[in-house]
């Protein structure tokens, strides 16, 4: 067996393109699983008594959070033959910080979890850079080609961004309601990443090796 089991750096001739809606729908699907049996966690457990026993909504949406993620995660290595780098972290401190809030009923650890995860890749990104690894790649290779300063500059912007999404998460989560809490870690991080995202399309530009004709 040759095959590796996470998926391969972005410069490897190897490496398998990825659909990049596939790859969205892999990535979001669990979150807005999550949203969904939150908002319907009394209609949920009126038709099935046993996700009652876990508690009220919260621990509900976390139990099938962590279901949604396996699930994710085990359909990319059935179609894919890999496991997304991070993805795959997310999802171990989803498991983590959701056994500890079924286990000890209390919403603290779930609502941690994107402070945790944000800044454990704002921290991965920044200091790949530091070692001279530009690891956006991993993320964003399946959806276009930019040269080493490229990927470099957009790191290097993803981390910080990423570290900026995990104050938000503090002051949201420490200041605001459970469900607005959840409303926010939805319809709120995915606009501003998404506002993000179509800021750095100026650089991806400038600096994107499809758009520079071959001699």
């Amino acid at each position: 067996m040759t095959e590796k089991i996470f998926e391969r750096e972005p410069a490897d001739p190897k490496r398998k393109p990825v659909n990049p809606l596939l790859k969205l729908v892999l990535e979001l699907g669990p979150l807005m699983v999550f949203f969904f049996a939150n908002a319907r966690g009394e209609w949920l457990a009126e038709r099935f008594p046993m996700l009652g026993e876990l508690g009220g909504p919260i621990f509900i949406a976390t139990a099938l959070f962590m279901v949604a993620m396996a699930i994710a995660l085990s359909a990319s290595w059935l179609l894919m033959r890999t496991l997304p780098i991070m993805p795959l972290v997310s999802g171990i401190v989803v498991f983590i910080f959701g056994a500890l809030t079924l286990y000890l009923q209390s919403d603290i650890f779930i609502k941690m979890k994107p402070t945790i995860v944000n800044t454990l890749f704002g921290a991965v990104l920044l200091g790949g850079l530091f070692f001279g690894k530009s690891l956006l790649g991993y993320v964003f290779d399946s959806a276009f080609k930019l040269d080493a300063e490229g990927w470099r500059k957009l790191t290097q912007r993803w981390g910080l961004f990423f570290l900026f999404l995990a104050i938000v998460n503090e002051i949201v989560w420490r200041n605001f309601s459970t469900d607005t809490w959840v409303a926010f870690k939805v319809w709120g991080i995915m606009p501003i990443t998404l506002i993000f995202t179509m800021s750095q399309m100026p650089l991806i530009m400038r600096h994107s090796l499809e758009e520079k004709p071959s001699e």
